[in-house]
């Protein structure tokens, strides 16, 4: 079974590359939904993002308050480095048992989308990785109109991740959202035809 590492930067598109994914029967696994549902109290790894950042991240029934913790890490690249030390590892073991699920149930490729795949090394355990870019005006308008945010707010963000360099750097293909997203889609079958094949040649090898 083939392992496909979906990443990018936050507001590049990578929703879309999944979403082609799975119009080919390729199994998903959104890194940031098994994260949330990690979070959900009684919690390891909401006790140690508390003990990491304190109280000041943490909501008044307990949970995790998302908008504290993101105003303390999204435009500051040490906090938000120490945030992924601290629930990365967490995070990995829960990725790496879906997978496993997976396989038990034949299938021949499961992609894993996940905005921190490079950073938490995940990707030296994929067969092909993909990393979504997109210029960085069209990362500010799409995350101000995904999370309601000012034009200020979804600048620090964007300037507290990676640049270019470091996801084209760990990748096995790049695709630009910069156009259409009917190019990115198109771009997206190439690549997934690429991928699907090299299952087949391994197959028949």
């Amino acid at each position: 079974m083939k392992v496909i590492g979906i990443t990018g930067p936050s507001g590049a598109g990578k929703s879309l590359l999944s979403e082609a994914f799975t119009k080919r029967n390729i199994p998903v696994i959104d890194a940031d939904a098994l994260y949330h549902s990690l979070l959900v109290p009684p919690s390891e790894c909401l006790d140690a993002i508390k003990a990491t950042f304190g109280e000041r991240v943490i909501a008044p029934d307990g949970t995790l308050d998302r908008a504290a913790l993101g105003a303390v890490v999204f435009s500051n690249k040490e906090k938000l480095a120490l945030l992924n030390e601290t629930v990365l590892s967490r995070v990995l073991v829960r990725i790496r048992e879906v997978i496993a699920s997976f396989g038990d149930q034949g299938a021949i490729a499961v992609a894993v989308d996940a905005p921190t795949l490079i950073e938490s090394g995940f990707n030296l355990e994929c067969d092909f990785v993909i990393s979504v870019l997109a210029p960085k005006s069209d990362r500010v308008a799409r995350i101000m109109a995904r999370d309601s945010i000012s034009r200020d707010k979804a600048e620090l963000r964007i300037n507290a991740q990676k640049d270019d360099d470091f996801y084209i750097a760990a990748s096995d293909a790049v695709l630009n959202n910069g156009s259409s997203r009917e190019q990115l889609l198109l771009e997206s079958d190439g690549v997934i035809e690429k991928i699907l094949a090299t299952e087949v040649s391994d197959a028949q090898n």
